[in-house]
């Protein structure tokens, strides 16, 4: 899950991603983008029409490694909890997605952005045919060969990237829902591979816990998401309570938000809960991994529900001292032998509250803990 695998989704692949400080103010959010280092850079080096020798299977290896120390920091502290052996294999999948969000968000241009990402798309079935070069897909090989990962997941990821390119609002939440399923749950399902236990059952759990992050994410992002023009809260639930782009653009965070935010806030918790049991079922060395992702997504919610869902005024992220309080008592449930209390969701079945329900008419909670 780039952030996904890290632990928090930027939103298409979303490593539940949770940020370092408790707010961040409004007039921040360009300053932080800006200060943000994207691949866009290694263009140069490793970019279209640049004839480089390919570097050893060490030598992408540490590319890779740097990658994921260099553009997120809590993906180096996630991958610690990572078995050693698994390590390289979670740092070659972070470098697939981090080149691929940054060739779609950091380029000058819709037209550049498709372009940059048809490249990496023919690398990939290049890779899949044996021939590598760039850095990311030789590392990326030696991962797809030793956990015999099919291409649709990473080809689906490329698509959502193109989608965004394209596409800016989406009317219904079925809508949202289709294209979370291109940009966040391919992310789980990889994970899945590395972790030698992929089925079809732990891929529907998957697909929750990276769906439900992916929405966490959406609420906790709206002003950012406002700024580059997209909006990633359902039409339908936007029309319901009388929300409009006008508001969009006051930033306004009227009982309309309110009601709004609440109901996307708690389709997103349902779904998280829904996927927790997937921790069970996971190898024991990825059980506190995966409890963590889930956790911390519950934690972003609440977040937002103790600034009464005011996300124009404040960006809601996760305290250090909350990280380090939702470690232990993963590992301690793990260690425990305790299994998750949320109810098992049979195949197919999606929890009541995936639906939208009346946020208007349910009373509002503030400052939940997960």
């Amino acid at each position: 899950m780039p952030d996904e695998l890290a632990g928090q989704t930027t939103h298409r692949v979303k490593f539940p991603r949770s940020a370092v400080s408790q707010t961040e103010s409004r007039g921040h959010f360009r300053k932080v983008a800006l200060a943000m280092p994207t691949v866009i850079s290694d263009l140069s080096q490793y970019g279209p029409g640049v004839a480089a020798n390919p570097p050893s299977l060490a030598e992408a290896r540490q590319y890779c490694r740097r990658l994921a120390s260099k553009h997120y920091e809590n993906f180096t502290v996630a991958s610690r909890l990572v078995p050693r052996a698994l390590r390289p294999h979670f740092h070659a999948v972070y470098a697939y997605c981090r080149w691929a969000d940054d060739l779609a968000d950091e380029t000058t241009s819709t037209a550049e952005s498709i372009a940059l990402l048809d490249w990496w798309g023919e690398l990939l079935t290049d890779c899949y045919r044996g021939r590598t070069a760039h850095p990311v897909f030789v590392a990326l090989a030696d991962t797809i060969a030793t956990f015999a990962i099919p291409i649709e997941l990473f080809r689906d990821l490329l698509t959502a990237f193109r989608r965004d390119q394209q596409q800016n609002r989406y009317d219904t939440f079925d809508d949202l829902r289709a294209y979370c399923r291109g940009s966040a749950d391919p992310v789980g399902r990889l994970v899945l591979y590395l972790g030698r236990c992929h089925d079809e059952e732990r891929g529907e759990l998957s697909d929750r816990i990276c769906t439900g992050l992916q929405l966490a994410n959406f609420c906790q992002d709206v002003a950012r998401d406002w700024k580059r023009g997209r909006i990633y809260l359902p039409g339908e639930t936007l029309r319901r309570f009388g929300y409009d782009e006008a508001m969009f653009a006051r930033g306004e965070a009227n009982e309309a938000f309110r009601n709004v935010m609440q109901t996307e806030v708690a389709r997103a918790e349902s779904l998280l809960l829904a996927g927790l049991p997937l921790a069970d079922r996971m190898p024991r060395d990825l059980q506190v991994q995966i409890e963590l992702f889930a956790r911390g997504g519950l934690a972003i919610l609440a977040a937002i529900r103790a600034i009464e869902y005011d996300v124009w005024r404040l960006r809601p992220t996760v305290s250090r001292w909350r990280k380090l309080q939702l470690l232990a008592s993963c590992w301690w449930r793990r260690k425990a032998g305790r299994s998750q209390d949320a109810a098992p969701v049979a195949s197919g079945v999606l929890p009541s509250a995936y639906r939208p329900t009346d946020a208007a008419s349910s009373p509002r909670r503030t400052g939940a803990s997960p």
